[in-house]
C-alpha cells in the first residue's frame, strides 16, 4: 500500500499569517489607548518677550523636606496657600508667584501646588530647587 505524501503549505498559504496579523493590530491598538501623555499645560514666554515683574508683585512659597508649604516663615495648609495667592491676584492681576523646592520634598508635594497656580491660571509661575542648607 502506497502513501499518500501531504503537501506542506507554507506559513504565508495559510490562514495563521492572517490571524498574527489580526493579533498584531489588536495589541498595538491597546497598547496605544495606555500610551497617554499626562503633565502641565502651562503658557510658555515668547522667545523674545522681556517683562519686569516689580518686588511688590511677588510671592514667595517654599516647599520644606516634609514637604510643607512655608509663607513668610510660617507653615501653611495647601488651601491657605491657594486663598493667599487668590486674593493677591484680586488685587493684582500681575501677580508671580516663587516657588522653592527642597530637594527631600515629595514630588506629589510639588504638583499639587502647581495644579494650584494652574487652577488660578497665574500667568507668572516659577519653580526651583533650593541650593544649599534649608533657612527654616
Amino acid at each position: 500500500m502506497k502513501i499518500k505524501k501531504r503537501l506542506r503549505l507554507s506559513f504565508l498559504e495559510t490562514c495563521a499569517a492572517s490571524d498574527m496579523a489580526f493579533l498584531l493590530i489588536i495589541y498595538f491598538m491597546v497598547i496605544a489607548g495606555f500610551n497617554l501623555s499626562t503633565g502641565f499645560l502651562m503658557n510658555l514666554p515668547l522667545k523674545d518677550s522681556t517683562r519686569l515683574i516689580l518686588k511688590e508683585d511677588l510671592i514667595r512659597f517654599e516647599l520644606n523636606e516634609d514637604g510643607d508649604i512655608v509663607h513668610e516663615e510660617e507653615v501653611i495648609e495647601l488651601a491657605h496657600a491657594k486663598e493667599i495667592i487668590g486674593t493677591a491676584q484680586a488685587e493684582n492681576p500681575e501677580i508671580a508667584v516663587i516657588l522653592t523646592i527642597n530637594k527631600e520634598t515629595l514630588w506629589q508635594k510639588v504638583v499639587s501646588f502647581v495644579e494650584v497656580a494652574q487652577d488660578l491660571k497665574i500667568e507668572s509661575f516659577s519653580f526651583a530647587m533650593q541650593r544649599g542648607l534649608s533657612r527654616l
